[in-house]
């Protein structure tokens, strides 16, 4: 065995978590153990050489990109409106394409100018999953919790249902789950085979007063699985996941301030640990292998 206590190719970090640039964060991530990294479309357009050799450099690295995020307020628009981000998404997927991902995430809209009606949000589902699958990529759709029409899970998987498009499927976040106090049973209406990505990340209080201190504990004070006060619906949650036959992958969406005043091999050590306790705690009864945290079969 490696210099690693075990195999944690089913977890990924988010350049998200690490400050400095970008071949310092892939560095860090692959020296803890990881084999696969979470990429924002920022890390590639803010590479001071340009996107395309923010890709080569990503491809040198020999991680394994888990995802490409994020498409934001896509669904429900109109006219001009609506042209422009169906612009914006051939752009995107062009550089989701370019990094060899198979994976993009949308997230529902927050857009005042965007309609609610479901059957405006289903069509544009529709149509963005149709631009995809001609490159070879799945949308994974994720409902954050404070969006305006799709806000939960359940409603996320209701309009991904009714646009029945093989290539578009569920962007699962623990966090927006635990904020909007969505039961872990409603786990039971989605199809594991459709769920495209699972982000995990805790955060230090049980209680979320506000919508704004929602929103700024997600943007700046997520914490890594088994950091904060929410371990054990954690642990329900990728126990559920697992039985329910849930094999893909699982990224720590994790925004942090404090992170980004932290050495980068500090940081993936915190999120190492966290994939330990997963593998080896949480989910030890389903690994094939002692000492190894491998969750696919």
């Amino acid at each position: 065995m490696s210099q690693f206590e075990g195999n944690i190719d089913d977890f990924g970090m988010d350049t998200i978590t690490l400050a400095g640039p970008l071949k310092a964060k892939l560095d860090a991530i692959k020296q803890a153990g990881f084999t696969q990294v979470m990429l924002l479309a920022r890390d590639l357009v803010g590479h001071p050489d340009g996107w395309r050799a923010a890709v080569q450099e990503i491809k040198d690295s020999g991680l394994r990109v888990t995802g490409f995020q994020v498409l934001r307020d896509f669904e429900g628009l109109s006219g001009h409106l609506h042209d422009y981000k169906v612009d914006i998404a051939k752009s995107m997927l062009e550089m989701c394409h370019a990094l060899g991902c198979g994976v993009m995430l949308a997230c529902s809209s927050t857009s005042t100018h965007a309609s609610g009606e479901q059957s405006a949000i289903v069509k544009d589902l529709r149509k963005l999953a149709m631009l995809a699958i001609t490159k070879d990529i799945k949308i994974a759709f994720e409902g954050l919790s404070w969006g305006r029409t799709i806000n939960e899970f359940p409603q996320a998987w209701d309009v991904i249902s009714q646009a029945d498009m093989p290539n578009l499927g569920l962007g699962f976040d623990s966090f927006h789950m635990f904020a909007a106090k969505t039961p872990l049973e409603d786990l039971e209406l989605v199809d594991p085979s459709k769920i495209f990505l699972v982000q995990l990340a805790d955060f230090m209080w049980t209680e979320i007063k506000s919508m704004e201190e929602r929103m700024n504990t997600a943007r700046t004070f997520r914490v890594f699985p088994g950091e904060g006060v929410h371990s054990a619906a954690l642990a329900a949650l990728t126990l559920k996941l697992h039985q329910m036959g849930y094999r893909g992958d699982y990224s720590f969406e994790v925004f942090n301030d404090d992170y980004q005043a932290l050495p980068l091999p500090t940081v993936a050590a915190r999120a190492r640990r966290s994939a330990l306790w997963l593998g080896e705690g949480v989910l030890r009864r389903s690994v094939p292998l002692p000492n190894q945290i491998r969750l696919r079969r």
